[in-house]
């Protein structure tokens, strides 16, 4: 374990706790408002970052490894987000949290894991967009994936 990987981590746990607390304060009223960012309901937008966890910590490990992801659009992407939040919409509280704590504590300890060498390591990762570093893609998917969503949360229910 390396110093940027370790700090990378943090920022990530960090994050995630604050996502923990978020959800943990939800009320029912609050878990079926619609955010304006998604228009999704609130429940289905937690739901949709801590599934995201571990999905997003895939694409880390490829790119890690040396690898692209092959013929990934994002048209894709929505489509599968879209999938997502209609197979979702009766998700509950307590599985979505727990959900979040999984995947974020994997997600954690994979990333506290990486080496410098993985962190340089560049791949595609959509088709068309310009490649990036392992790092690039902890701070700009991961660790942004749940920041974006938790913010959007708290614009929903105002907290």
């Amino acid at each position: 374990m390396g110093a940027r990987a370790e700090s990378l981590a943090k920022q990530f746990e960090v994050k995630a706790a604050e996502m923990t607390g978020a959800i943990t304060k939800l009320s029912d009223a609050d878990w079926k408002k619609v955010t304006s960012a998604e228009k999704w309901s609130v429940g289905v937008t937690a739901h949709h970052a801590a599934g995201g966890h571990e999905g997003i910590l895939g694409i880390v490990k490829t790119i890690a490894s040396g690898q692209s992801i092959p013929n990934f659009t994002m048209a894709m992407l929505d489509e599968m987000n879209a999938k997502h939040a209609r197979e979702q919409a009766g998700c509950t509280k307590a599985e979505t949290l727990a959900l979040h704590e999984k995947g974020a504590a994997a997600a954690a300890a994979a990333v506290r894991a990486l080496s410098d060498a993985e962190l340089d390591r560049s791949g595609t990762v959509l088709t068309g967009a310009p490649p990036m570093t392992t790092q690039q893609v902890v701070e700009g998917i991961l660790i942004s994936h749940i920041t974006g969503h938790l913010e959007s949360i708290r614009k929903t229910v105002g907290g």
